[in-house]
């Protein structure tokens, strides 16, 4: 007898479909689980929608059982008639959400337990979904119908389990029970004691270190770079795990804070791409980078008194301040925008959502194209000439750009920032860019730059920042004492 696709039913059609991403995703998390390192923009950008799609198959597997009990009521007989297409649904929805999970952990620098605990629960879920869909009503007998009823017990089990996982990584390990009341506490044998992770061997509560930096990177740092979820393998846990640093190295360097590239990134603009703390978290106030400063030049001790630094700001706590915002003379901003104002309107209509100014009562224009892809190349970076001088960011990362945009690039005098990563430029371009004298960072990272091209790029007299990785450029390249500190792989 001949087999044939054709013979079997649609759900069964469907479900062979469905099975497929699901053993794909197990064998992802396996042989690909998420390992700290930050890589594929692209990957990252649709993994960013997964908090959006995970609530929809949430609630298309609470609504089952509801189905289920509701059709079993003689009002309500025809309820159970909706319980496959709603199986289905959750299973096809559960596979995006945990896709986008895949990418978003895997591409997005994260590692650790809750990070692998919260992907498994959700492949599992989607599993189990697949698998009530594949057995009900399939298989006539009363434990076909039980392995049916203990599969959707075990999936609704599953989808708080997974869910508590995912708002320990968003909001931190202890979201539930941070502002729980003292009598729920102890009734559910909970400490009231602050975790005592936090310390070591070294960095002990009567330390400076204990005592007044720990607490800083608990409140401001601990979410990300924690225990249990550590971006970059960098764990801000107690002294220890700090001194060892990321993957890419040491954090601290004792009596350099300047050197130092934990400092660097608490210090650097809110808007940078390096700044830290990310993610909408309140950033550290000036007397709590003081602080952090004030212990990092005095050598990083561990073992250092608890006042044992002079100077030292006591309120390391941001205060409150009312924001204001100096009233802005419309007439003046128009005037000084006026001479390239049609020049900047037609090219917002030719790339939509790309160019803008930098701030409301400024004519400086920054330029990100980086989502647009390789559908922007070297013919669209020309027809920005007539709004060169005032481009003072640009981001071309992934696009089309090659070397022949070097000589456009180049005339865009006031550049402070621009983003070159995974485009097809070489040394070419970088050696055409010496008169950018108000550059400040450069990112050529995943190109095919050489060693060659530093030569131009010391001669930068602004340049804080290079960004090198993955180019031809090897970590261990001898470079100039004005170099030095300011490249990053």
């Amino acid at each position: 007898m001949k087999f044939s696709v054709r013979q079997l039913s649609g759900r069964t059609r469907l479900g062979l479909l469905a099975l497929a991403p699901i053993l794909l995703l197990f064998a992802l998390i396996v042989l690909l689980p998420p390992d700290g390192v930050e890589r594929a923009e692209w990957a990252q950008f649709i993994g960013r929608f997964h908090p959006l799609t995970v609530h929809f198959p949430i609630a298309l597997i609470l609504l089952v059982p509801l189905l289920e009990l509701t059709g079993r009521i003689r009002r309500f007989p025809d309820s159970r008639v909706a319980v496959n297409f709603v199986l289905a649904l959750a299973t096809f929805s559960a596979i995006v959400a945990a896709t986008l999970g895949w990418c978003l952990a895997r591409s997005g620098g994260y590692s650790g337990s809750l990070v692998t605990q919260h992907m498994w629960g959700g492949v599992s879920v989607a599993a189990l979904c697949w698998l009530c869909w594949m057995l009900r009503g399939r298989f006539p007998g009363q434990r076909w119908d039980f392995i049916y009823a203990l599969g959707l017990v075990v999936a609704v089990g599953l989808v708080p389990w997974t869910g508590y996982r995912g708002g320990q990584l968003s909001l931190g390990k202890n979201h539930l029970s941070e502002f729980m009341p003292v009598g729920l506490r102890s009734l559910l044998g909970l400490s009231n004691r602050e975790d005592n992770r936090s310390t070591s061997s070294m960095g002990g509560p009567g330390t400076f270190y204990g005592a007044r930096v720990q607490p800083l990177f608990t409140s401001h740092c601990i979410s990300c770079h924690g225990e249990d979820k550590h971006k970059a393998n960098l764990r801000l846990v107690n002294y220890d795990a700090l001194m060892r640093g990321s993957k890419q190295g040491p954090v601290i360097k004792p009596g350099d804070a300047k050197g130092s590239e934990l400092f660097r990134r608490i210090t650097l603009p809110p808007d940078h791409e390096d700044f830290m703390p990310k993610e909408g978290k309140r950033p550290l106030s000036a007397d709590e980078v003081k602080l952090i400063e004030l212990w990092i030049t005095a050598g990083a001790s561990g073992t250092q008194p608890a006042d044992a630094i002079k100077g030292a700001p006591t309120n390391a706590a941001p205060v409150a301040a009312e924001v204001t915002f100096p009233e802005l003379d419309v007439v003046a901003v128009e005037k000084i925008r006026a001479p390239l104002a049609l020049a900047v309107a037609q090219l917002q209509k030719r790339f939509p959502d790309v160019l803008e100014y930098e701030s409301r009562g400024s004519a400086d224009l920054v330029v990100n194209v980086s989502l647009m892809g390789a559908r922007f190349g070297d013919v669209d970076v020309a027809t920005l000439e007539p709004i060169n001088e005032k481009i003072v960011i640009g981001d071309f990362s992934g696009t089309g750009v090659t070397d022949r945009s070097a000589g456009s690039i180049a005339a865009m005098k006031r550049l402070r920032v621009l983003g070159l990563m995974h485009t097809k430029i070489t040394d070419a371009t970088l050696q055409a860019l010496g008169g950018l004298d108000q550059l400040e960072s450069l990112n050529v990272f995943g190109t095919d730059v050489t060693p060659a091209a530093l030569g131009v790029v010391v001669r930068l007299p602004k340049l804080q920042h290079l960004y090198v990785g993955d180019t031809k450029i090897p970590a261990n390249v001898p470079v100039s004492e004005a170099l030095r500190g300011k490249l990053t792989f």
